[in-house]
């Protein structure tokens, strides 16, 4: 398979690393995209990340800290003084500095913060009076904002003299004198239409700001949606606080990812997986202190039967089978509710529809894979008694897998906790149960 571009310059950075020839090393990384940088540095132990660290131009070290994770952020700051962490987020934009701020610790917050001027300090204070995960919290202020009474040409020798727009500008906002939202001009408009021609004759006002307690997932749909590049951000009052662009919103859709993929393994989509194996295994102690649990769980169960396993020891062989078939059932159908729901697909008025549909699937499934199993039960051990029971158990477990996928996120999210992160493990301790339950139990009345 051929490189991409940048896998050949990582590639040929690091030989040059490697070798001794650190100037040119030094030129192609400076060449790279801060988010190019941040995936290097994250993809490197923590010693060869401090040699690229090191190496950056300091103009770049800003825009590189907010976009690696907190774990590899703290190791990179960690020598760095007060004074000189104010100086590398120089640069930032304000939402990229307050993402940044919000994950330090609360004394270097501070000092970053006297450090501000005052201009920066508002602006910045505008931002973290919201939740980090709302719209206001992504927002930034760098919006342009024109006035409906003038002219296109007014507002285009207004934009001449300015210079420069900022990045992700696709239109210019509307609003009153009291900084009331009143619509957009995309920038397309502007350009194409007559010079004479007034703000208020070609703004769009069917284009919707968004309230900045919008949650950030909520924000993300309304882009995808509305297939919008950048979105005004007002208050309770309608006035304009500031805007929403596209590059804020692939962080959230790609956090969210993360999130889920990693809640799924009891983890945080910041864990770095260069981390130091001390603090990598007291975070992963505590999962599999909780599995340990459910597993004794499950043996609990296995001890209730243990004359019929004594007495049977083809019940030994076959009841991991049970257990295991109803684990990937039922993750199945918990990764689909997880994602429905962090897509805002589930609601009270298909919860009953989807729990239906699902029974409907596991017992398909469970009859399907019932008889399947049974004959193979049948043909191994040349007991059909062993067949009709195993087929029995996997049907009841499969509809219970089915059931539980469905149910438990539903319970958990009404409980306040996040079924990414505990949906499996209560997920696997039902099916583990369920299925050793029902199979050991029909196996002591049939063939005791």
């Amino acid at each position: 398979m051929s490189k991409t571009a940048t896998q050949q310059t990582y590639s040929d950075l690091l030989q040059s690393i490697e070798s001794g020839g650190l100037r040119y090393a030094q030129t192609l990384l400076n060449s790279l995209k801060a988010g190019e940088i941040a995936h290097l540095i994250e993809s490197l132990p923590p010693k060869e990340g401090k040699v690229i660290w090191d190496m950056l131009d300091h103009e770049l070290e800003g825009e590189v800290l907010v976009e690696v994770g907190e774990e590899v952020q703290h190791r990179l700051i960690s020598d760095m003084k007060p004074e000189d962490l104010a100086a590398v987020t120089d640069n930032l934009d304000t939402d990229d500095l307050a993402d940044f701020l919000q994950s330090l610790p609360s004394q270097l917050t501070d000092q970053v913060l006297n450090s501000l001027d005052a201009q920066q300090r508002k602006r910045l204070e505008k931002v973290l009076a919201f939740p980090e995960d709302s719209a206001g919290g992504l927002m930034n202020t760098d919006t342009i904002t024109i006035r409906s009474q003038v002219t296109l040409d007014v507002v285009l020798r207004y934009l001449r003299r300015r210079g420069s727009l900022p990045a992700q500008t696709d239109n210019l906002i509307v609003v009153d004198g009291f900084d009331n939202y009143l619509g957009i001009v995309p920038l397309t408009t502007l350009l194409t239409s007559l010079p004479e021609v007034s703000v208020y004759e070609v703004m769009d006002t069917q284009a919707k700001a968004i309230p900045a307690t919008t949650s950030a997932i909520n924000v993300a749909k309304i882009f995808e949606t509305q297939d919008l590049i950048s979105a005004p951000v007002v208050d309770e009052n309608n006035k304009l606080i500031g805007r929403i662009t596209i590059d804020d919103v692939v962080d959230v859709i790609r956090d969210e990812a993360e999130h889920s993929m990693m809640g799924l393994a009891g983890l945080t989509e910041e864990t770095d997986l260069f981390a130091k194996a001390l603090p990598s295994a007291k975070r992963r102690a505590i999962w599999l202190g909780i599995n340990l649990l459910t597993a004794f769980m499950a043996s609990w169960v296995v001890d209730l039967f243990e004359a019929t396993i004594a007495q049977v020891v083809t019940v030994a062989v076959l009841m991991n089978v049970v257990a295991s078939m109803g684990g990937i059932a039922g993750t199945q159908t918990l990764t689909l509710m997880i994602r429905g729901m962090a897509l805002g697909q589930v609601s009270q008025q298909n919860i009953r529809y989807l729990i239906t549909k699902e029974i409907f699937v596991g017992l398909i499934n469970g009859l399907l894979w019932a008889f399947i199993v049974a004959l193979i039960a049948v043909l191994w051990f040349k007991n059909i008694q062993i067949g009709y029971i195993i087929a029995a158990a996997i049907t009841i477990n499969l509809f219970f897998a089915a059931f539980s996928g469905v149910a438990i996120p539903l319970i958990l999210r009404r409980m306040n906790i996040d079924p990414a992160i505990a949906g499996s493990v209560v997920l696997t301790t039902v099916t583990d149960i369920v299925g050793l339950l029902s199979f050991l139990g029909l196996a002591s009345l049939f063939l005791l």
